[in-house]
């Protein structure tokens, strides 16, 4: 049996996070291990009720460290995948057996919400996953909300540190450059059938309410942080499906 560690991650949505462990523990697949990973939300009226957890290591920070760091705190996972979710995406219970049944039909990385680029300028793309349903496996450029993966991935992730040109984006782009060109592997969308939505990699009905919130990425910046992180990986030799 495959060992599927689990990374969670908090900043503002303290009203996620039980939900989520929740449908975490719930798989048909059993976590071997969870961690946290807790940015500093710089907010004292935002406190995370941890005491529901069970045998979850915590790392609690002083600091906003953006997305990138949780990618890090995965290297002490000890399981064969990882499975990394973003605090707005509560998968379905057969999300990790979904992932696993893929990976053994083509590995790379998998991911709930996949993305193929219209353009450089991250402004026309087409969507797969939880957003819009997929019958089959579908290559994507990259992946975001969701990301499954074999745990030796993470040596390719970390082969160039990344640059943040953002605390806030291009982790998911340096994570599909950096497998694209070290390892020669592509990033995938599971199915995501609308007839079977046990496993899917995110509630639809609750993506699309905690994903355009007061604290989504999405609402509070600008689309030139993405262009501009997509440009950066393309100069650096990320190749599209689209161009």
């Amino acid at each position: 049996m495959h060992k599927v560690g689990v990374i969670l991650n908090s900043y503002r949505r303290p009203h996620t996070l039980k939900e989520q462990y929740e449908a975490v523990i719930n798989q048909t697949v059993e976590p071997y291990d969870i961690l946290l990973w807790q940015n500093n939300p710089c907010d004292p009226s935002i406190q995370f009720d941890t005491s529901f957890m069970e045998d979850v290591k915590i790392a609690s920070n002083n600091d906003n460290f953006g997305v990138w760091s949780r990618f890090a705190f995965a290297l002490n996972s000890s399981s064969d995948y990882i499975c990394m979710l973003d605090d707005d995406t509560i998968p379905a219970e057969g999300w990790f057996e979904n992932c696993l049944d893929c990976m053994e039909e083509q590995e790379g990385l998998y991911g709930s919400n996949g993305v193929i680029f219209n353009d450089p300028n991250y402004s026309s793309y087409t969507q797969h996953g939880w957003a819009r349903p997929n019958n089959e496996i579908e290559q994507v450029d990259i992946v975001g909300h969701s990301w499954f993966f074999p745990r030796e991935y993470l040596g390719a992730f970390w082969r160039e540190a990344p640059i943040p040109l953002s605390l806030v984006c291009g982790e998911d782009m340096h994570f599909s450059y950096s497998i694209q060109k070290y390892l020669g592997k592509n990033t995938y969308v599971p199915p995501h059938p609308d007839n079977n939505h046990s496993i899917w990699g995110s509630d639809k009905t609750l993506g699309y309410k905690y994903g355009v919130d007061q604290h989504a990425v999405s609402v509070n910046y600008h689309g030139t942080h993405f262009a501009l992180s997509l440009q950066h990986y393309i100069k650096k030799g990320f190749k599209c499906l689209n161009f």
